[in-house]
This record gives structure tokens, C-alpha cells and sequence, in this order.
């Protein structure tokens, strides 16, 4: 079927996709209410803000909430990313009222009681300290802020220890009535349900949720940190490595070819330029692979790899050789089919559950990339040729921009 689109009342995008086959529902609700709203002495606020939604609201308690979710057989979690947050719900056809009936209560009537929060901060800073002990993590974080300086794109969603401690109950308040509007949010409802069901559904559950101001246009992040290497000592027997620069936004046009040229490169497993030369050739690291992220405003480029501490700049060397080979060596036409082959059989395992397609469809919204996009998807991988995926090597693989961050045994590396 399909998937349709209709606006509610109250400025809500619904989007909805029937399926019958089993009598179940899926909801994925995403509210532009990330990360990127918070100031840097309150990072952590847009994530507490949306854990605390499902733990008490003005009616039910956090175990009333957990009583009702267990005796229905349903699902109900929160997320949250840089741009934005997210409510997942799963629930049987037979209980779907009951289900939008708790949805519409942990959407508008929060209470974030004071008891939940003080848990919820222990637990996050709990989790920021175990961060610190895995080297991968580590690497991530030091690499974000030294690409995005004085930008919450820089900071970790979690915050820091520091800043999840100072954060109050008026501020998780404040954030909620601003951001937490209809008008700045898309539902995507996969399942047994029809959209003229499910909208007078949500008209009836919803009627008391007022818009707030509207989404702004995405901004990207004004100041972009310059090539450098970040090295950080830990006690380990492999050095994790991140190196990368800028990247491209989803709405770029050369978004496919984008892809399909970082397949050659690191994205395609076992067949990519790097595993071949890295590991197949040298067995300098078991684990390497590149990827392009892309957000509304911007989008990063990362090289990731561990290898022995002794060989880590060795790994370096190859791995920019192999990015400036990649700028200049055109791919031969088994490298493009091969990759334009996996990335067009693999596209449709992302929809192989009710709640993937949920989540897709919101996706799709979020990018404007229309909801015939999954019919348009093959084609558009398909007409990129080699031509352009040396073009696009060329223009957005950046040697001289690296930034490079090592987590390892310093001193064997310097020995090397």
C-alpha cells in the first residue's frame, strides 16, 4: 500500500501505511525537540527531557504507566538525537485507544516528578562514566568536538557529568512547552489501521495539544574545526583511530553518488578499497570501515578503524593513501556494479518489520524526500555513473582536512 500523508488540525504531519497481515500497529513519533535546542551549560536537557516523559505525567505514575503498558502487551519508549526526539509505540489493534490514550497523556501532561529525575540523572551520569572506559566512544566524542567547536553538534546527547547534575525541573519543563509542540512533529503509523482511523483516532486523543512556534529552517554548524591530530593515552592493546572532516547534508544532490563512491571506499565490507588494502593485504586491522553521515544542515565523514598500537600510524599512512587514491584512480565497472548492486538489494531489509517502515516513513518526512522516494530509491543509485563517482571523490574527500584522533597506548605508538 501506498503510504498516505494528511496535516492534523493541530499541525501534525500523520503519515500512514496499512497493513493488514498481522493485528498490530506501530507508531513512530518525531518531534524536532533534539540536542541541538539546548545551550552548552545545560547539555544533557533535550535527552532527560524526553527519558522523563514516560516515568509520571499529571494522571499515572511511573508504574501506573509501566502497569497499563504490560497488562495491553504494548511498547512505549523515547529517544533522543541532535535534531530531534522520538516517542516508539507498538500495540495490538484490539488496545490501539488504549495505547493513544497513554501516548496523548506522556505527550502533553508530563510531570517530571522530582524523585524520577534525580534517578534519571544518576543513571545517565552512571552511563557518561561507562562511556569513558570504551575507547571507541572515547574516540567519537573527542573527534565531534574537535569538527564542530562551540556547537552542540560537538557535544554529547547525554551531556556531561557536570551538566546533567546542575540541570533543574524548571528547565525540563521550560524545554518541554517549547519544543514539544504538534506543529513541530511527524507521526508515521504502520499496521492494521486505515488513515481515516487512525487521524479521527489521533483528532480525539490529541484535541488538547496546542501548537507552539514552528519549526525553524535547519542551521548548519557555523564553525568547522581545522586538520589536526587528538591523541589520548589509554592502556590498550589496540589504538582506535577516527579520522574524517565535513560531510555532506541529506539534500544534497550528490547525496547517491556520495554513497555510493564511500562503498568503494570503506562502506562495502570485505569489498571495499580499504579492507582489501588494510587488512587483506597487510593485516593491519581487523576492524576498518568509512561512512558519510547526513543530517538536514550538514553531514560528517568518518575512517574508523583499531589496530596494534606499534602499527597505528602505519593504519594512518595507508588510509590516507587510500583516500587521495580514491580522488584520483577511477573506479573500475565491478567496484560500480558491485556497489551499486548491494546498495540497491540490500534497501529493502529496512523495511522488513512494521516498526522499521514507521520509522522510514518518519525519516522520509523529516529529509522532504517524498513518499514515493522507496519507488525512486533503485534509480536513483542506478544512474550514478564512474565519472561522477570520481567527481564526488574529488570534491568532498578532503586529505588535507583530516582530523585525526587516536585513543591507545601513546607511548608504544611514539616508540613506532
Amino acid at each position: 500500500m501506498t503510504p498516505k500523508r494528511t496535516v492534523l488540525s493541530n499541525g501534525m504531519v500523520l503519515l500512514t501505511s496499512e497493513q493488514r497481515t498481522l493485528p498490530m500497529v506501530s507508531i513512530e513519533l518525531l518531534v524536532d525537540a533534539g540536542s541541538a535546542h539546548e545551550s552548552a551549560p545545560q547539555a544533557g536537557l533535550a535527552n532527560l527531557t524526553a527519558k522523563l516523559l514516560t516515568y509520571g505525567t499529571k494522571r499515572r505514575s511511573a508504574v501506573q504507566i509501566n502497569e497499563t503498558l504490560d497488562f495491553i502487551g504494548a511498547s512505549l519508549e523515547t529517544a533522543c538525537a541532535q535534531d530531534t526526539a522520538s516517542l516508539s509505540m507498538t500495540v495490538l489493534k484490539k488496545d490501539l485507544g488504549t495505547g493513544l490514550e497513554l501516548l496523548a497523556d506522556v505527550l502533553t501532561q508530563p510531570a517530571f516528578p522530582q524523585p524520577e529525575i534525580d534517578r534519571q540523572k544518576q543513571a545517565i551520569i552512571a552511563t557518561i562514566r561507562a562511556t569513558e572506559e570504551n575507547p571507541g566512544a572515547v574516540a567519537g566524542k573527542a573527534f565531534a568536538a574537535a569538527l564542530f567547536p562551540q556547537s552542540p553538534y560537538g557535544r554529547p546527547v547525554e551531556g556531561t557529568e557536570a551538566s546533567v547534575k546542575a540541570l533543574q525541573q524548571k528547565n525540563l519543563q521550560d524545554f518541554f512547552a517549547r519544543y514539544y509542540r504538534p506543529n513541530r512533529s511527524i507521526i508515521a503509523v504502520v499496521g492494521d489501521v486505515s488513515e481515516q482511523e487512525i487521524a479521527s483516532l489521533l483528532e480525539t486523543a490529541l484535541r488538547s495539544w496546542s501548537k507552539g512556534e514552528p519549526s525553524a529552517v535547519a542551521t548548519a554548524p557555523v564553525k568547522i574545526g581545522s586538520s589536526k591530530l587528538v591523541r589520548m593515552n589509554k592502556d590498550l592493546t589496540q589504538a582506535n583511530i577516527i579520522m574524517g572532516h565535513i560531510g555532506v547534508a541529506r539534500g544534497n544532490s550528490d547525496y547517491y553518488a556520495v554513497q555510493v563512491m564511500n562503498y568503494v571506499l570503506g562502506g562495502g565490507g570485505f569489498s571495499s578499497r580499504v579492507m582489501d588494502s588494510i587488512r587483506n593485504e597487510r593485516g593491519l586491522a581487523y576492524s576498518v570501515y568509512s561512512f558519510f553521515a547526513a543530517e538536514r544542515s550538514h553531514g560528517t565523514f568518518e575512517f574508523v578503524m583499531q589496530t596494534k598500537n606499534e602499527t597505528a600510524m602505519e593504519a594512518i599512512r595507508i588510509g590516507n593513501d587510500e583516500i587521495r587514491r580514491m580522488r584520483e584512480e577511477p573506479v573500475s565497472d565491478q567496484e560500480l556494479n558491485d556497489a551499486k548492486d548491494y546498495l540497491i538489494g540490500s534497501f529493502p531489509l529496512r523495511f522488513d518489520t512494521n516498526r522499521k517502515v514507521a520509522s522510514f516513513l518518519a525519516q522520509v518526512e523529516y529529509f522532504k524526500l517524498g513518499l514515493d522516494y522507496p519507488d525512486r530509491y533503485p534509480d536513483l543509485i542506478r544512474s550514478v555513473n564512474g565519472e561522477e563517482v570520481l567527481r564526488v571523490a574529488k570534491q568532498y574527500l578532503h586529505p588535507e582536512m583530516l582530523i585525526t584522533v587516536i585513543v591507545g597506548n601513546l607511548k608504544k605508538i611514539a616508540e613506532k
